[in-house]
């Protein structure tokens, strides 16, 4: 797929996991990429971060245009939007701050440049009510990390975003191969980070109540329901648990169960046991293995699951077509 020309060059406000993630993924698709960060080690970090990330963009697949040349930085932010086209920011998530900066980018950033926020809960008419220029041009376009490899993007756009910005939103990250998924109402947390929470609270609670260790809970997911979540998602997965009749049965004989008390959803108090429980749970799990060597795993792995993902539903239900 070609890329949308009218956006040549890009510049990512905050450089952390995040904001050099989408660094990495710009560069791979042959953007101009200019990088703004108020750390003075941002350059050193930014740049070792895309080293690091570039051999599995090369196994993905990479523009012919792709260069890691193509990224510059600049300590002063109204001249590293001077030339943007598109603006993805990616600062510390508190309200207050994200919508200075956005504020700051409206200020400064011409007219036809859109605001990409990465945010991962806040609202876009929030994030756009300080902005006096055209907050027309501002959305949510939330990724997942890690941003160079996993292809879903939620798009939620504001109070005031014109449509014209959500599609030309969603056409420009198509071009990344990209899934873009377009919210059709603002919500906090948006769509998957809702439906992660909820499992996240009932893991706490599970290693709470002892009822299983951190490993054992991720177990139950890998081997269990993740599997499937992975090719089907859980609509998919409970309509085919319904045999021929999917889920026209499957509500008529378990329907009555979501009256159960079987979740709890709030999620509990964060004592310094269940903290202790959590986090030496997770180092046990990794105990020995460097963090490096797990994030190359898990990249290599990403990479083989898109490729199957893509052999036995091509398209992906993002795209409508089965």
């Amino acid at each position: 797929m070609t890329n949308d020309r009218s956006i040549q060059n890009i510049t990512v406000v905050g450089t952390g996991v995040i904001g050099n993630g989408w660094i990495t993924r710009f560069l791979a698709n042959g953007y101009h990429v200019t990088a703004f960060d108020p750390d003075p080690k941002t350059e050193e970090k930014t740049r070792a971060a895309v080293e690091r990330a570039w051999p599995w963009m090369e196994k993905m697949g990479l523009h012919k245009n792709a260069s890691t040349d193509k990224l510059s930085f600049h300590s002063n932010l109204e001249e590293a939007l001077k030339d943007a086209d598109f603006v993805q920011e990616n600062v510390p998530e508190r309200e207050d701050l994200k919508r200075k900066v956005i504020a700051d980018i409206d200020t400064y950033a011409k007219k036809e440049a859109i605001i990409a926020s990465s945010t991962s809960g806040i609202l876009p008419s929030i994030l756009q009510a300080d902005c006096h220029n055209h907050p027309e041009r501002v959305i949510v376009a939330h990724p997942f990390n890690p941003v160079y490899l996993m292809p879903l993007v939620e798009l939620v756009g504001g109070e005031k975003t014109d449509v014209n910005t959500i599609e030309k939103a969603r056409s420009f990250y198509d071009s990344l191969k990209m899934k873009p998924l377009v919210v059709r109402k603002e919500i906090e947390g948006h769509i998957a980070d809702r439906l992660m929470e909820a499992i996240w609270r009932e893991s706490l609670h599970i290693v709470n109540d002892g009822v299983a260790s951190t490993d054992e809970v991720d177990a139950s997911i890998i081997y269990g329901p993740g599997l499937r979540w992975a090719l089907m998602g859980p609509f998919m997965t409970l309509h085919m648990g319904g045999g021929k009749e999917g889920m026209r049965h499957l509500l008529e004989q378990f329907g009555p169960a979501l009256k159960l008390p079987w979740t709890k959803l709030e999620a509990p108090e964060l004592t310094e046991e269940l903290a202790d429980k959590v986090i030496t749970g997770c180092e046990t799990q990794t105990a020995g293995v460097e963090m490096d060597k797990l994030e190359d795993r898990r990249d290599q792995f990403l990479i083989e699951l898109q490729q199957l993902l893509e052999k036995y539903w091509p398209g992906s239900m993002l795209s409508g077509k089965l």
